[in-house]
């Protein structure tokens, strides 16, 4: 919303102080309309709908309260502040307890405390807005439930009992396999007011996370312009997602503790405590414990974390719903692309049934997207590269060995670029480097 779109009804009885107020308020930029008492304000009612009504608080046969009374009973979401003079303030005060936002005071010495009062009433009204409009986008961006947790009636269940509750969650499960849509649908079904806020712990460097997650002041540190709301602070009155948990530095996790017992922090450069009301889902596809025992992550933060625990299966797992996962995602790429693709090959639906599918459903889509850009067929064939083209069943292997072989392939396939083969198996950069790590995969073997 922008200024002329905020739409502003002024009543007041002296019509000079009425002019005043309205060349102040157009001056700001506003769309302004005028009445001169209730009853004529209420005529303009009948076809004009403001966000704010600036209005005297005494005016002859309907005054400022009984107008505000009315309106409200047809439009409850329009604002009002009233105007008053010194002798009457502890009736505008009595006036707010009843559902005014704020209050001015005539004669006015200075025309600032107008522009102020009008700008909060602007501002609250374009945030709530901006919010409506990504809530609704974010909902729209969703799969059918159904499709989410097809396969997944105990994490259906799980998700549906805690959504409405204020407890913190956290998500366990393989790389791409949806803890993120997951987290989504808690947010949306819980009701929460505020935005769902992502925060990916492995992707953003150590020294951007702190300022990323918390904000920072004007002059925080070299380039800091202007002062910045961290994710924390956006995420007020709605959820905070923190992917890749396990990722964070032992000095955040203390900041994050913080957060967690008191409801605070500070931006960087800061001294101001900022409340929020955040809600905290976190996922990782590590063993917390593990790294609980290495010292490498706070055992205070992990039992706040640990309240309720989501265990989201791999796509390896749930084989049978994989056709109609493939169908969703056809239909909707090829809609993006502006391609018209009508089924998959039968062949290449048992390929895809019989792949282990290590970067699990991000990679399943990564490989969609990338057979539709191809095909030159409406019946789409894809043909999974060779490291892919294992057709026994993924129970019947060691899981770490597969993993680690799969990602040799990779490695090789691309020449040793991670990135690329980041890309190729559907996970972060980050999460190969470890998996790198972990599997003490050399160099020679990556060529």
């Amino acid at each position: 919303m922008n200024k002329k779109n905020f739409k502003i009804l002024i009543v007041d009885d002296e019509e000079h102080f009425l002019l005043l107020l309205s060349n102040v308020l157009d001056e700001e930029g506003y769309s302004i309309k005028t009445a001169k008492n209730g009853g004529k304000a209420l005529q303009i009612l009948e076809q004009y709908t403001p966000d704010l009504i600036l209005t005297d608080l005494r005016m002859p046969e309907i005054d400022g309260l009984r107008l505000m009374e009315t309106v409200k009973a047809r439009h409850p979401d329009i604002d009002f502040i009233f105007i008053t003079a010194f002798a009457t303030v502890e009736s505008a005060v009595d006036a707010m307890r009843k559902g005014a936002i704020d209050y001015i005071t005539k004669p006015m010495k200075n025309l600032a405390e107008l522009r102020i009062i009008v700008s909060r009433v602007y501002e609250k009204r374009r945030l709530l807005q901006e919010n409506i409009a990504l809530k609704e986008e974010q909902i729209e961006s969703l799969p059918p439930l159904d499709l989410i947790f097809s396969g997944m009636d105990k994490v259906y269940e799980e998700v549906r009992a805690v959504a409405p509750t204020d407890t913190t969650v956290i998500l366990y499960g393989e790389t791409g396999t949806g803890k993120t849509l997951i987290a989504k649908v808690i947010h949306i079904l819980s009701g929460r007011k505020g935005l769902f806020v992502t925060v990916n712990c492995a992707a953003i460097p150590d020294t951007l996370l702190e300022s990323e997650f918390f904000g920072y002041e004007k002059g925080a540190f070299t380039g800091a312009a202007s002062p910045k709301k961290g994710k924390v602070e956006v995420a007020h009155e709605g959820t905070i997602f923190l992917d890749e948990i396990s990722e964070m530095t032992i000095n955040l996790q203390a900041k994050l503790l913080r957060v967690l017992q008191e409801k605070t922090f500070e931006r960087l450069g800061g001294i101001e405590s900022i409340t929020t009301d955040a809600r905290v889902i976190t996922a990782t596809n590590r063993d917390i414990t593990q790294l609980v025992r290495e010292g490498r992550f706070r055992e205070d933060l992990y039992y706040r974390l640990n309240v309720f625990t989501i265990h989201i299966p791999s796509l390896r797992e749930r084989r049978e719903i994989i056709p109609k996962i493939v169908h969703y995602m056809m239909n909707k790429i090829a809609r993006k692309l502006g391609r018209h693709i009508t089924d998959v090959a039968e062949d290449s639906m048992k390929q895809l049934t019989s792949y282990s599918w290590p970067g699990n459903i991000r990679e399943l889509e990564n490989t969609i997207e990338r057979a539709i850009i191809l095909s030159k067929k409406d019946i789409l064939h894809i043909s999974l590269p060779e490291m892919n083209i294992k057709t026994e069943r993924f129970e019947d292997l060691n899981i770490k060995s597969m993993e680690k072989n799969t990602i040799e392939a990779a490695l090789k396939k691309v020449s040793g670029n991670r990135r690329l083969a980041a890309e190729m198996l559907g996970i972060s950069l980050r999460a190969l480097q470890y998996k790198i790590k972990e599997y003490n995969i050399s160099e020679d073997s990556q060529r």
